[in-house]
Formats: C-alpha cells, structure tokens, sequence
C-alpha cells in the first residue's frame, strides 16, 4: 500500500475519533433544554434547589459530563449498572466520566498504534484499542450482569422454599418475602428488600414484581413474577405456587447440571486431541521409531 494513501488513513481515523468524542462531549443535550424538560415535570424552584443539590455533590467534570451527555447513553448507562447490582462505588455520572477519560485515551493509543505502523494493520489496531477502551465501562457491567443473573438463578429455588414454609407457618406473603430479605443474604434477597420498599412507598404489587423483574432480567425470576400476579389475580392460594415453583425450579437446576455435565466429555476432546495425544504418541511410539531408524542405518 502507498505510505501516502497509509497516512491518510490513519489521520482519516484519528479524525473520525476525535469528531465523536467532541460530539459526545459538546454535541448532547443543552442546559436550557434540560432545564426546560425539568420545569415541566415539577416546579421551577424544585428543579433549582435538584440543581444545586446535584452539583454540589458532582465533581465539576462530572458536572459537565452529566449536562452534555446525550440522553440515551445516559439511560443506557443507568440500566446498565442497574442490572449490574447498583454498585455504589461506580455510580452512573463516574462511569461517564471514566468513559470520557478513557476515550481520550484510547485515540492517543489509536494515534500511537498508526504513527509506530504506518499501515493497515496499524490504523486497525488502532480503532480497535480505541473501541474497546471507549466501551470498557459497558463491557465491565454487563459481565458483572451475566454473574449476578446466575447467582440469583441459583438463589431462587432456596429462596423460594423459605417463603413457602414461612407462608405454612401462618405467615403472609409479604410478611414471608420481608423475613426472607432480611435474613438472607446474596443477590436476591437485596432485590426483595428493594421490591418491599416499592410497595411500602406506595407502588403496587404488580408494578413491584414487574419492576422486580425487569431489573434482574432473570427468565425463572420472571416466570415465578407472573405466577405470583396470577395468583392474586385469580385467588389461588400462594404456598401451593411457591412449592409449584421452587419444585420446578429445582428440577431445572438438575436438569442444568446434568446438561452441563454431558458437554464436558465433548468439550474435552479438543484439548485431549491438541495436547494430550501427541505427547502419548511421542513417549509411546518414540522408542520404537528410534530403534526402527538405527536398525536402517539412518543416525540423528
């Protein structure tokens, strides 16, 4: 390739770079258009003193950050770290910032990379640290999501049997989901206790469990939700659901484990193939070719 046509491509690239971090550092939503989306859901001294209080608690790049953001990424970024378990370290305003200080950083690798390999490889190599460094905060929460969603997986069918021998114990439901919150402990019962705040503010049952839902992404979660709203709805009694539930979850369970277990042979053939076999081959089968190689006469 001509270095000429190579150039222009990586200063076409550190261009591109550069226009979308100026975009998404200058091009979101203006100050008068937040405060006028603000205005029209509660009053302007209310949406003043929220002001004030946000930015006295924000860092003044977090500040900016924040008002210039668009919308979408901010949401994006919100859900995000709340299926990730809210964590309180990283709030939604540091990983914006993190994301902003890491795309600075991955162009000046993306100009590094093209200006130490003037060439194909080297402006691909570039746009590639630079993409992975830009989106590491949303790597990082959705890999935190997938753990938290299997934990909550295995805590359910246990949880599940608490609540229905704390609701034959005379017990009502959500006397049974409190005790179950406050004594146990992991991933789930934090979401019980949230849901139980949801409905001690006002929120309705169902719009609880929803939300319950909706916030694990948890597709046993969601099924033992609707069972629930189903329940209320027609009457049925709930510890007959909860045993239904915990029942089938648990065979589940073992029905995952058995699946799991007949994969390993098939995913150990790769590695017995690749590494396991040629060594038996050359300490099996060596001798015999050394001997059969000296009885012909040819030496090493």
């Amino acid at each position: 390739m001509d270095p000429k046509l190579q150039l222009f491509l990586g200063l076409g690239a550190t261009f591109i770079g550069l226009s979308v971090l100026f975009w998404f550092v200058f091009g979101g939503t203006t100050m008068s258009r937040r405060q006028m989306m603000a205005n029209l859901h509660r009053d302007v001294e209310d949406a003043t003193q929220a002001k004030t209080r946000d930015d006295r608690e924000l860092s003044p790049l977090d500040q900016v950050i924040q008002r210039q953001t668009p919308p979408a990424v901010i949401r994006q970024m919100a859900k995000l770290w709340a299926s990730a378990g809210r964590p309180e370290k990283w709030p939604v305003e540091r990983l914006l910032a993190a994301k902003f200080v890491l795309g600075l950083v991955g162009i000046l690798a993306a100009i590094a990379a093209v200006a130490l390999n003037p060439g194909a490889i080297g402006v691909l190599m570039g746009v590639g640290i630079a993409a992975l460094l830009f989106f590491l905060p949303e790597l990082r929460l959705y890999s935190r999501s997938l753990e938290r969603r299997q934990a909550i997986a295995l805590q359910l069918p246990d949880i599940l049997d608490q609540m229905s021998i704390a609701v034959k114990a005379g017990l009502g439901f959500d006397a049974a989901m409190a005790r179950v919150a406050r004594t146990g402990r992991g991933e789930l019962p934090e979401e019980l206790v949230r849901t139980m705040q949801d409905i001690q503010v006002g929120q309705s049952r169902r719009a609880a469990y929803e939300d319950l839902s909706a916030r694990t992404g948890v597709d046993s979660l969601h099924q033992f939700t609707r069972s629930i709203i189903q329940a209320e709805a027609y009457g049925i009694a709930l510890s007959d659901v909860l045993e239904t539930q915990a029942d089938e979850l648990r065979m589940e369970r073992r029905q995952n484990a058995e699946r799991r277990a007949m994969e390993i042979p098939v995913k150990v053939v790769f590695p017995l193939i690749l590494f396991i076999l040629p060594a038996i081959f050359i300490v099996v089968m060596g001798p015999g070719a050394i001997q059969i190689m000296e009885s012909f006469g040819v030496g090493f």
